[in-house]
C-alpha cells in the first residue's frame, strides 16, 4: 500500500499542477485511505490515478446537484456513485423511449436500448438508486424520440442512406430532450452527467469546452457526441472518462451493484429494421455497375454500404454493396477494389473543440465508431460542407453516417457524409 502512494505522490511531483491542485489531489488521497485499505486486494498504479483524476476534476466544484442519466447498465450507474462520492447531490433519472402502442413482432433480444424491455432497465436503475440512496425519475421522451430520431431513421434508410441514430440520439435526445423534460417537471440540477466513456476539458485561453476520447480505447464513445453544442457541453459532466471498462466493472462489484456483470447495449435496437420502417416488401434488382442483374431484393432499406452478407447472390469473389439507385430501386454491388474510396463529402457540420476553420488541415477521422482513426486531408468548402480525402483507400464510406475528426485524442468536429467519392 505505502508503494502505491508512493508512486501518486511521484506522479504528482512531476506534473505540471499547481499548488492548489495538487492540493485537491492530496486531500483526495487523504480522504479516501479508508476506501483504499477497505479495498479486498491491491489494485494496480493506474486504477488509482483514474480515481485521482476523477476526484480532481469533479472536486473542484462542491456540493452541486447533478442529475445523471441512467440506463439501468453499469456505466451509468457507477458515474452516479462516483459523483455521490465525491460530495454531490444527485439524482437518477431514466429517459422512457418505448411506445407501448408499438407492435413490433421481430425482436430477436434484449441488446438494444431501445427496447420493450425497457421496463426491466428501469427497474434495475430503481433497484442501484434504492442502494445508493439517492432519488429516482423517470421522464418520458417517447414523443421526442419518435418525432426526431425514429422518424430520421427511416426517411434516411428508405432513401438509400445509412443512418446513425445513437448520434442524433445523444445531441436531440439524451442531453437535450431529457434534461429539459427533468426542468420542465419541476427538477432543478447544476449538471446533467451520463456513464459515456469521453473525456471534457475547457480550455481557459480559447474560452471552448473541447472534447477527448476517453481513456479506455475500446471502449471510447467521443465519436457518438461529437454533435454536441458548447451550450451543451457547459451543462454536462462525463465521470467515467479516466477510467477503463474493467475498472468500472471492478468498482460495481466492490459496492455491490446488481449490474456490475450485466451485459452492454450491442445496438440502438435488436430487431428486424422493417418493424420500424413498416414498409411492405418492394422488390428490385442486384446489379453491377454497368447494369448486369444478378439477382433481386425485396427493398434497398434491407442492405447497407459495404455489406457482404445477406444478398443471396453469388459470383467468382466476394461482392459488396458499394451503392444504391433509388430511382430504379436498385442495389448496386461489386468487388473489393470498387468498394474503396479516396474521398467524402460531408455536410451539416459541428465543430467541437474548435471554431470553423476557414483553411486545409490535417487530422485523423473515423467514418464508423469502433474505426481505429485514419489519416486524412479536411478542406473546407461552402455551405457548411466539407471534403475529406484519405491517405489510405477507405471502404464502406456510407452516406448518412458520420465522419469525425480528431486531433490526436481530442474531437475537432465532424458531420454527415453526404456521398462518397471514388
Amino acid at each position: 500500500m505505502q508503494k502505491i502512494f508512493l508512486q501518486i505522490l511521484r506522479f504528482v511531483s512531476k506534473s505540471s499542477l499547481t499548488d492548489r491542485e495538487v492540493k485537491h489531489i492530496l486531500l483526495y488521497i487523504w480522504q479516501n485511505i479508508f476506501y483504499i485499505k477497505a479495498s479486498k486486494k491491491i489494485r494496480t498504479l493506474n486504477f488509482y490515478l483514474s480515481l485521482v483524476k476523477f476526484n480532481f476534476f469533479h472536486l473542484e466544484e462542491h456540493n452541486l446537484k447533478i442529475l445523471v442519466g441512467m440506463s439501468g447498465g453499469v456505466d451509468s450507474s457507477v458515474a452516479a456513485y462516483l459523483l455521490k462520492k465525491a460530495g454531490h447531490e444527485v439524482i437518477g433519472a431514466t429517459m422512457s423511449i418505448w411506445d407501448k402502442n408499438n407492435d413490433f413482432k421481430n425482436i430477436t433480444g434484449k441488446e438494444g436500448c431501445f427496447s420493450p424491455h425497457e421496463e426491466e432497465d428501469i427497474l434495475a436503475a430503481q433497484k442501484v438508486c434504492n442502494q445508493l440512496g439517492i432519488e429516482y425519475r423517470v421522464f418520458d421522451c417517447t414523443a421526442q424520440y419518435k418525432k426526431i430520431v425514429l422518424s430520421n431513421f427511416k426517411q434516411e434508410y428508405l432513401s438509400g442512406r445509412t443512418p446513425n441514430p445513437c448520434v442524433m440520439c445523444n445531441s436531440m435526445i439524451k442531453f437535450s430532450a431529457l434534461p429539459l423534460t427533468a426542468q420542465a417537471e419541476g427538477v432543478s440540477f447544476d449538471k446533467f452527467a451520463t456513464g459515456h466513456y469521453a473525456k471534457l476539458l475547457f480550455d481557459d485561453e480559447t474560452k471552448r469546452y473541447k472534447l477527448f476520447q476517453g481513456a479506455d480505447a475500446k471502449k471510447d464513445q467521443s465519436y457518438f457526441l461529437y454533435r454536441l453544442s458548447q451550450e451543451q457541453l457547459a451543462k454536462i459532466m462525463l465521470p467515467l472518462g479516466n477510467f477503463t471498462k474493467a475498472q468500472i466493472r471492478e468498482i460495481a462489484q466492490e459496492i455491490g451493484l446488481n449490474v456490475a456483470d450485466k451485459p452492454d447495449s450491442q445496438d440502438f435496437y435488436s430487431g428486424d429494421i422493417n418493424d420500424i420502417l413498416q414498409q411492405e416488401p418492394q422488390p428490385g434488382n442486384f446489379v453491377t455497375k454497368d447494369g448486369k442483374i444478378l439477382g433481386k431484393h425485396n427493398g434497398i432499406w434491407n442492405f447497407t454500404i459495404g455489406q457482404r452478407r445477406g444478398m443471396g447472390i453469388s459470383a467468382e469473389k466476394p461482392l459488396y454493396v458499394i451503392g444504391f439507385n433509388k430511382e430504379k430501386n436498385e442495389v448496386i454491388v461489386g468487388f473489393d477494389d470498387e468498394a474503396l474510396k479516396k474521398s467524402l463529402i460531408a455536410t451539416d457540420l459541428n465543430w467541437v473543440s474548435i471554431c470553423p476553420p476557414k483553411k486545409e488541415f490535417n487530422a485523423l477521422a473515423r467514418i464508423r465508431s469502433s474505426q481505429i482513426p485514419t489519416e486524412v486531408t479536411v478542406y473546407p468548402l461552402e455551405n457548411n460542407t466539407i471534403r475529406v480525402v484519405f491517405e489510405n483507400l477507405q471502404k464502406a464510406v456510407a452516406p448518412g453516417q458520420s465522419v469525425v475528426l480528431y486531433d490526436k485524442d481530442m474531437v475537432l468536429g465532424g458531420g454527415i457524409i453526404e456521398k462518397a467519392e471514388a
